[in-house]
């Protein structure tokens, strides 16, 4: 049977806020195989079910993936857990990981218990889908670089990383320093002049963009199936998107070749992305006359009044990507599968040629 592939990213949110739900289906042999890469907030997991048995007449997923623990992308996934059949659970759990890191903790009160359920309470939703996998029996597996699930390969974080040098901060927010505030000042006049100018040639996607180390410990996956490649990204930053960049590279993987589809980081939020980073994972930009060939999907609620941002969807249209994003719709890219009922064209983001926030 002839190979085929489908990705899809559903609606999640009715607020201003995001969240993320997509699923993966391919031909493998005689059979599907089916990936989820987050569930959306708990209300959505219900509809994500309902995707998977109505659109991919399936009652199993073969791989369920969390990407990182916030709740708007993993408590759909407690319900995908109770009401079907899952083969492998992909996530991490940073709570089992305590008594390598309390050490990072200055406060003597601090045991590898109390750290352990501090965690466990701030993560609830990927907790609660630890527990549910433990009660169905699922096989739990922690998506560190290298790992196979399925076709994909994931490329960040690395064990060690993720120990040792991301879990320690999942307590602590990015601090809006002096710095940093020197650098919205810059950006903000970067950005103006940006609109006075034809803004092709013109990116400033600032380098110096942090995100929470939770978003930075988004599992980054890459599958190369039937010449194609297709990258998720979670909510990844700059540091993580560039450690994936280098982590492909040892192993002799060209990123800007080898992407065909990619998920733009944290639904197109302007702190995730920066213009070397960008370069590194789906190449540089391109003259204005090439025409676009490869697709990137973002995920942003209907309401959220800025997401994707005009200057990240920009920077993908730069390096040959049409660009998609959910805003209330479920939105799908395919080969060689059929097609959806009710599917029609999905609706582009131009190219913005002014007022880029």
């Amino acid at each position: 049977m002839a190979d085929g592939l489908e990705i899809e990213f559903l609606p999640v949110g009715t607020g201003e806020h995001c969240g993320d739900a997509i699923t993966v289906r391919w031909r493998e042999g005689d059979r599907f195989r089916v990936l989820v890469y987050d569930g959306g907030t708990s209300e959505y997991g219900p509809k994500l079910v309902t995707h998977l048995k109505t659109n991919y007449n399936t009652g199993h997923v073969d791989y369920l993936v969390n990407s990182h623990p916030d709740n708007d992308h993993a408590a759909g996934l407690e319900y995908v857990v109770n009401n079907m059949s899952v083969g492998e659970v992909w996530m991490h759990r940073p709570w089992a990981h305590s008594e390598k890191i309390r050490h990072y903790f200055h406060d003597g009160r601090i045991t590898d218990d109390s750290l352990k359920k501090r965690f466990q309470q701030k993560m609830s939703a990927a907790y609660a889908l630890e527990k549910a996998a433990i009660r169905k029996d699922r096989r739990i597996y922690e998506p560190f670089a290298g790992a196979q699930i399925g076709i994909f390969t994931v490329l960040s974080p690395k064990q060690n990383r993720y120990v040792h040098e991301l879990v320690p901060k999942f307590e602590k927010t990015p601090e809006l320093g002096l710095g940093k505030l020197l650098d919205q000042v810059m950006e903000t006049g970067q950005l103006a002049l940006e609109k006075l100018k034809g803004v092709w040639d013109a990116e400033f996607l600032p380098e110096s963009v942090t995100t929470s180390a939770e978003n930075e410990s988004s599992a980054i996956l890459l599958a190369r199936y039937s010449g194609r490649g297709y990258l998720l990204t979670g909510d990844a930053g700059v540091e993580s998107l560039v450690a994936a960049a280098d982590y492909a590279a040892d192993r002799g993987i060209d990123l800007p070749s080898t992407v065909t589809f990619v998920q733009i980081p944290h639904h197109g939020g302007r702190h995730n992305v920066s213009t070397n980073a960008l370069d590194r994972l789906v190449g540089k930009r391109l003259p204005r006359s090439h025409e676009p060939k490869r697709i990137a999907f973002a995920s942003a609620s209907e309401k959220a009044p800025k997401h994707p941002k005009k200057v990240v969807t920009n920077a993908f249209a730069r390096r040959g990507f049409k660009v998609g994003r959910t805003k209330g719709k479920w939105i799908r890219h395919s080969f060689n599968m059929p097609a959806r009922n009710g599917e029609g064209p999905m609706e582009l983001v131009p190219f913005f040629e002014d007022d880029v926030e």
